[in-house]
C-alpha cells in the first residue's frame, strides 16, 4: 500500500525551503501525526493516545528522511512512505525517537516535537500548512463528502429510544469502514444537548431531538460537521438553529472579506460577536468557542477576540456557532471568489441564509424532521 496518492512531498519544498532560509536552518522535522501526514502522506500513529508518532519525517533542503525504530521501519517503508524516502532505523532498545533524530539530522534544525539537549528550534507547523495546496483540496472534497454521508445516514437511521452512546458507536464504526478516524464524535439528545455544549455520549435516550457532531480525519486532513435530527423537538429549536445558521454564514462572509483584504482571526471574531447581537442572542459567544481554520488539524487555530492568526485563502474553515441547544457547523472551503461546503451531500434539508450585513448568501443545513 502506498501513502496517500494526493500527497507529493516534493510539492511542499517551496514552503520548506523558504522556512529553512528564513530561519537559517539545515533541516526541519515532523513527528506529530498531522505534520508527518502533511509531508509524507503516510500515517505514523500506533498509539492514538500519544501526541507524537513512531516516526519523524525530515527535510534538509535536498531529500526526505524518515527516522523510526527497527520495529516500525519495514512496515512504514512498505505501506506508508514514498518510494524515494530514505529510512533510518534505530534499535528500539538502544535509543528513542528524539535521540535518533538528533543523531541523524544536520544542524541547526527545528522540529515539531521536543528533542531535548539538541538545540533544535520549535517549528510552527501550522503556519507551513496554510493555505491549502490544490491537491489537498481534492482530497478534502472526498473526505468531507464521505464524512457527511456517514453522519447523515446515521441520523436518518436513529430513533428516539436509541441511546447517545449507541448512535456514537454506529457513527465511529461507519466512519472507520471508510478509513476515517473520528477524534470527536458527539451525540446529544434532548436532555443533554440543551444543557451542555460538548455533549459527550452517555447511555441516555435521544428523546425529542438530537445533535450529532463529528470531527473526521483521513490522510492528515480534518473535517467537522454537525447535523440536527428532530423527532418531537422543543418549540424554541427552530429559532435558535436559524440564529446559529446566520452567525455561521456571517463568519464565512467575513472570513472571505478579511482574507481578501488582509486581516486576522480577531477581525472575524468581532463580526461573529456582532452577528450574535443582530440575531438576538448577545453573549452566547462566551459559552462555546466559535471555531476557526481547519486543515491538517481539527482547528489550525481557534478565533478569539485578540487572535492575531492570519486569515489565509484558499483555506478550509469550520465555524461552529451555538445558541443553547442548537448548533450550525460545516467545513467550508473559502476562496477569494466564494464558498464550497466540503461536508455537503446535497441530500439534507437546507436553506439559503444571508449573512449579517448582506455580504453573502450561503446554503446552511436545517434540522431533519422525523415523524
Amino acid at each position: 500500500m502506498s501513502p496517500d496518492a494526493g500527497v507529493d512531498w516534493r510539492k511542499r519544498t517551496d514552503r520548506l525551503d523558504a522556512y529553512l532560509d528564513a530561519h537559517g536552518l539545515e533541516a526541519v522535522w515532523f513527528a506529530r501525526p498531522n505534520g508527518f501526514a502533511w509531508l509524507t502522506g503516510g500515517d505514523n500513529v500506533v498509539d492514538r493516545a500519544g501526541d507524537v508518532g513512531v516516526a519523524a519525517a525530515g527535510y534538509d533542503g535536498d531529500g526526505l528522511t524518515v527516522v523510526t525504530d527497527t520495529i516500525e521501519a519495514p512496515r512504514l517503508r512498505d505501506e506508508e512512505l514514498p518510494a524515494d524516502a530514505e529510512v533510518v532505523a534505530f534499535d528500539w532498545y538502544a535509543d528513542d525517537l528524539a535521540g535518533a533524530v538528533a543523531d541523524a539530522s544536520p544542524t541547526p534544525a527545528a522540529a515539531d516535537f521536543p528533542v531535548p539537549d539538541s538545540g533544535f528550534e520549535t517549528v510552527d507547523a501550522s503556519a507551513l500548512r496554510q493555505p491549502l495546496a490544490a491537491a489537498d483540496v481534492e482530497r478534502y472534497r472526498a473526505l468531507g463528502r464521505d464524512a457527511a454521508e456517514v453522519v447523515e445516514a446515521v441520523c436518518r437511521a436513529c430513533e428516539p429510544d436509541d441511546t447517545e452512546r449507541a448512535v456514537a458507536a454506529r457513527l465511529r464504526g461507519d466512519l472507520a469502514a471508510r478509513g476515517i478516524d473520528s477524534p470527536v464524535a458527539l451525540v446529544g439528545g434532548a436532555e443533554r444537548a440543551g444543557r451542555y455544549r460538548h455533549y459527550t455520549p452517555k447511555p441516555v435516550e435521544l428523546g425529542g431531538y438530537a445533535l450529532v457532531s463529528v470531527t473526521a480525519e483521513r490522510g492528515g486532513l480534518f473535517a467537522s460537521c454537525t447535523r440536527t435530527v428532530a423527532f418531537d423537538p422543543p418549540a424554541w429549536l427552530s429559532e435558535r438553529h436559524r440564529a446559529a445558521m446566520r452567525v455561521e454564514a456571517s463568519a464565512l462572509a467575513t472570513t472571505r472579506r478579511v482574507g481578501r483584504e488582509g486581516g486576522t482571526a480577531g477581525d472575524v471574531f468581532a463580526a461573529v460577536r456582532r452577528a450574535y447581537d443582530e440575531v438576538g442572542f448577545d453573549g452566547e459567544w462566551k459559552r462555546h468557542h466559535q471555531g476557526g481554520a481547519a486543515g491538517f488539524a481539527g482547528r489550525e487555530w481557534i478565533a478569539t477576540p485578540d487572535s492575531r492568526a492570519t486569515v489565509e485563502l484558499p483555506m478550509a474553515y469550520a465555524w461552529n456557532p451555538t445558541v443553547q441547544g442548537a448548533k450550525s457547523e460545516d467545513t467550508t472551503l473559502v476562496t477569494a471568489d466564494g464558498f464550497e461546503v466540503l461536508t455537503r451531500t446535497g441530500d439534507w434539508p437546507n436553506e439559503a441564509v444571508e449573512s449579517v450585513g448582506g455580504d453573502a448568501t450561503i446554503e446552511r443545513h436545517l434540522p431533519l424532521e422525523r415523524s
